[in-house]
């Protein structure tokens, strides 16, 4: 993969309603399956997806604590749903409703993740993405970044206590405020 940094463009990519974006890693999070339509939302040739880090399309505004919240769930070998905005090759945007759980071989070990994103209602992403912004701004307020993401984890806790809502709840009632 090339080294040079993409920068974010502020524009927005969508698909359609009725299509999913799939991928599968492996337990450390390299990639080894994506589907066509990851391929055309993200702007890459699958080959320069399969053995990168799913990382590659992490938006610089996606609150580092939620990638944390994500990875402590299905690490656990819960499923998760999250809002999650990710970056295209050329800079471009687009937010999905993520569903990751984890993969077990025969032993009941777990050896991966597979994803499945559809795409957001509108109303939702502007509900999180408010909410992401506040996350972020306190996670880039500390020097350190562990203390940075520590504090960001904080503050996303505190307003999920203050719904009364866990993190999977607080999604699905963003989605059902939409239907």
């Amino acid at each position: 993969m090339s080294s040079v940094e993409v920068k974010p463009t502020g524009q927005e990519r969508r698909f359609g309603a009725d299509e999913i974006i799939v991928s599968k890693t492996d337990a450390t999070g390299r990639i080894s399956y994506v589907n066509d339509v990851f391929c055309r939302v993200g702007l890459y040739a699958e080959s320069e997806l399969v053995g990168q880090p799913h990382s590659i399309i992490r938006h610089p505004d996606m609150p580092r604590c939620v990638f944390k919240l994500l990875w402590d769930t299905i690490a656990r070998g819960e499923e998760i749903f999250a809002f999650v905005k990710n970056m295209a090759k050329n800079g471009d945007h687009y937010w999905v409703l993520a569903h990751v759980t984890p993969t077990y071989d025969a032993k009941g070990k777990i050896v991966g993740y597979h994803s499945n994103r559809r795409l957001p209602d509108e109303a939702a992403v502007r509900r999180i993405d408010a909410i992401y912004r506040e996350v972020l701004a306190e996670e880039r307020r500390h020097a350190d970044r562990k203390q940075g993401l520590q504090a960001g984890y904080d503050l996303l806790q505190a307003k999920l206590r203050a719904l009364d809502l866990p993190y999977d709840r607080f999604v699905f009632s963003l989605t059902a405020e939409a239907a």
